[in-house]
């Protein structure tokens, strides 16, 4: 009778049930993305992800993104009721641009690091 290395399951001739992820990696690199610091920080503690380096670089990166768009968003807002109306449609195009680039290059398995939080990411993860 065969056991797992990893959780020590009986294993029947196939791959361990436990160790298994329910989806590939790619798949929950971008959901980390989904709703930005909401999927990314689950991700964090659903097993078996929570110890996969891939996945966890894209749910710290996601939460760092969303942390640093809330900040922005704030310092938009406070900039000014004319500034404010004439940055904020272009600050949310870009990040609209930006979440769907993550997304999809997690989706395509690869790994868009960003400036500044990329290697914070990579330091967690």
């Amino acid at each position: 009778m065969a056991v797992c290395p990893q959780c020590g399951a009986t294993l029947n001739g196939g791959p361990c049930p436990r160790c298994q992820p329910a989806m590939a990696d790619n798949i929950a690199s971008a959901l980390c993305y989904l709703m930005l610091g909401v999927t990314g920080a689950l991700l964090l503690f659903i097993e078996p992800y929570s110890h996969n380096r891939r996945v966890r670089f894209h749910a710290f990166q996601a939460i760092l993104l969303n942390l640093v768009m809330i900040v922005l968003w704030a310092g938009i807002s406070f900039a000014g009721r004319h500034v404010a109306m004439l940055l904020s449609p272009l600050f949310m195009l870009a990040c609209l641009v930006l979440w769907l680039s993550l997304i999809w290059n997690a989706w395509l398995d690869h790994r868009m690091v960003l400036p500044l939080i990329g290697p914070m990411a990579e330091k967690h993860a």
